[in-house]
Order: C-alpha cells, then structure tokens, then sequence
C-alpha cells in the first residue's frame, strides 16, 4: 500500500510539474486540466515501468546518476536561490523563523501538526534499500547503511532547503498559493530567477522526481514479487514470473504500475480526494514499518541480532518509533479543515480501511485465503547449476534437485 501509493503520489507530483513547466513557459497562458494532468501521469507510469523492468545493473548506474543530480540540485538551490532573489523578497530571520499563516481554520497548535504531511511524505520511503536486497551483495551491514546515509544527508539538505526558501519568498503566501503556474515551489523560483533560469532550474527538479518514480516502482515492484512468490496475492503464479533476459520481475512491475494507475483515478474526485494519495502513502509505510518493530520486542520469540543492531538502545528506538509512527497515521487522516464536507473531506482513510479490508477477506477466503495454506515465507535458493530448490519456512523441502551434497545441506 505504501509503497504503490508514493509511486502515485510522486508519478502525480512529477506531472504537476511538468504542467507547471509548460505554464511557465507559456507565460502562465496555459493552465492544464485534471484530464490532461492525467494523461501526462499515465505516461510517467508506462515510461517508469520500462525502466523497472531493466536488468538491476542498468537500475544501480540511474541510481548513481539519480543521487548525484539531487545533490547538486539541493545545493545549487541553497547557494543560487539567495543571490538571485531580489529585495523584495527577502525575509527577515525573525520571519524566516517565526513566522506563521495558518489558512486552514485549526488551532495554530494543531495546525502546525497537520502540516507535517509534506515533510513526511518527502523524507518517507526509509526502506527503499531493502527491497533490492536480494540484488544486493552483502545485504546485511550494505542495506542498513545505506537507508541511515539515505535519510541523513536527505534531512540535512531538506532542512537547508527550506531555510532558504523561508528566507527567500516573500511573505505574500497566498500569491504564492495562488499563482496561475499552479506549483508553489516554481512560483518561489519564478520569483527570484525569471522565466528562462526557472525554466533550467525546474527541468532538473521534474528529472530528478522521475527518477525518484522510477526508484520507488522498482521497490514497489520487488516487494509484490515478494508477496507473489510466496503465493499471497491473486494471479500470483503470473506476477511472481521472472524475466530471463533481464533476470528482473516484469509482471510484478506492471502489475504494480497498475494498481498506482487506479490510484490516480482519484484525481477526478477534485484536488482533496486527490490529496489522500500522498497520505495513503505515508499511512502505508508507517503502518509496515510499525509491525516488524513491534514484533521484534513483543513477538515472544528469541532474538538473534545480525551484525548490524542498536544494542541496548534497540528497545528505546522502537518506542519513539512506533509512538511517532502511530501519532502520524492519525493525523494524516484529518481534514485540512475542521467541518469538512464531503468535496473538502480526507477519504485517505476510505482507501486505506478498504484496502485492509479487501486484503483480509482475501487471506481469510475459504479454501483459497492464505489462512488456509500459509506456513511462512519460502527462501529459494540455487545450487551451482541453477537448479531451484524451494524451502517452507519449517524447513520442509519441497523441491531439491538429485545432488546428495545440496539435499543434505538444505536437511540440515
């Protein structure tokens, strides 16, 4: 759910961009239709699926290329934005750090808490890593550095960014909210660069969200294989299916194109149904991320660390974490107004009761539901001459191949 979901929301996100380009460079004489928006999205999905589906050493140099351009974007912003802002629209440090504009008719206090969905859903996505592991080498000390860089040096540019942008937008919020162009971060850099150093400046920030959209379907798509190969979605025996050309999940990668494509349908029923995309996202990785840590204290069965762990300070870093995760979930479901009606209502919460909903009557479905078959994850491995050998998580094989040597090492 999370993880289809932020591919949504960023696929979305990056075709607002994209139309707020072309307003720009129409000098905001275009003003795009949620039909058109759409189409555009579509055709994110279709060109994200092409380079899901790309053998995993094609994936790891975008990466490389990815990581770089997001670095140099963040700084050229940090050191650009406040030379060439003009006078007028700079701030003082007391407003930059002061200041406050609440347009949503909440309590300040709970207004400030409910903005929290922006930085949420920029610095969400912890455990993209993961699920490239199997793809990985030395997955188990790799993985856990790679998700703590990650999200570090992310918070720390993401917190410079916005200081600069607080100090370099004015105070006129509601020009900014407002504005034709129709994406508040390019009107702020519309302000301060012009038409044409906007225009460059912007065609690397919607180059850096596609690649981030075609990162985040590559985990969404590695995850329902996941969930494929151990029998747990229906038409698993398709998606599970792996391409022997490019040794990559390709149904798994349409399949979860797919289902963000749906998703985006929401669009239709105006701009806050369409919201609940980028809640929805949020809501689903923290909800997945909250079970593991939980079950690792509270699952009654005996711990063996890896070589990567907290320690002792394991247990308190779950707490907060689980604490602050659960508070997060039930503030992405409010409102942005309080008296909500049913055009200004968050259905965040509609999608995802529905989507737990359908899974468990899924799991529990006679004969067929998981309830009735499932014993664990399967592990397969392969032997030297590629002969797939699947083992139940009881330590059943269930497929070995004639070798005496592998057969006695998956008995033991």
């Amino acid at each position: 759910m999370g993880l289809i979901a932020g591919l949504a929301s960023i696929d979305w996100g990056c075709a607002v961009q994209l139309m707020a380009a072309v307003s720009i460079g129409t000098n905001e004489s275009f003003i795009p239709t949620t039909g058109q928006t759409f189409a555009v999205y579509v055709a994110l999905l279709v060109c994200h699926g092409v380079v899901a589906s790309l053998a995993t050493s094609v994936i790891a140099r975008l990466q490389g290329i990815y990581v770089v351009l997001n670095i140099l974007l963040c700084l050229a912003i940090i050191v650009a934005l406040p030379i060439a802002t003009p006078t007028e629209f700079k701030n003082s440090a007391s407003y930059a750090f002061g200041g406050f504009a609440n347009f949503n008719g909440w309590p300040n206090g709970f207004a400030f808490v409910l903005s929290f969905l922006a930085p949420l859903w920029t610095i969400g996505g912890f455990d993209a890593s993961v699920h490239i592991s199997e793809e990985a080498s030395n997955a188990r000390t790799a993985v856990p550095w790679a998700i703590i860089s990650a999200v570090g040096i992310a918070g720390v540019l993401g917190w410079a960014i916005n200081v600069v942008i607080a100090f370099c937008m004015g105070t006129d919020l509601e020009s900014i909210m407002e504005n034709p162009i129709g994406q508040p971060m390019a009107t702020i850099l519309f302000n301060s660069f012009g038409r044409s150093g906007t225009l460059a400046i912007w065609s690397i920030v919607v180059f850096v969200q596609f690649l981030m959209g075609s990162s985040i379907l590559t985990a969404a798509s590695r995850q329902t294989f996941a969930f494929a190969r151990d029998r747990g979605l229906p038409l698993s025996h398709l998606i599970k299916r792996v391409n022997k050309r490019t040794q990559t999940p390709v149904n798994a990668v349409w399949a979860s194109a797919f289902v963000a494509l749906l998703l985006g349908l929401l669009a239709f029923a105006g701009p806050t149904a369409n919201s609940a995309i980028f809640s929805l996202a949020i809501a689903g990785q923290y909800t997945a991320f909250s079970i593991p840590i939980a079950s690792r204290f509270l699952g009654g069965r005996q711990w063996s660390p890896g070589p990567f762990n907290f320690g002792r300070f394991g247990l308190p870093v779950a707490i907060v974490a689980v604490a602050w995760m659960a508070f997060s979930v039930v503030i992405l479901a409010f409102p942005t107004a309080p008296g909500p009606t049913a055009d200004g209502m968050n259905y965040m919460i509609v999608v995802f009761g529905g989507w737990i909903a359908l899974c468990l009557v899924y799991y529990h479905l006679p004969v067929y539901g998981g309830a009735c078959w499932f014993n664990g994850p399967q592990i397969t491995l392969e032997d030297a001459a590629g002969a797939g050998v699947v083992i139940r998580s009881e330590g059943e094989v269930e497929k070995v191949n004639d070798s005496m040597g592998l057969d006695e090492k998956m008995k033991a």
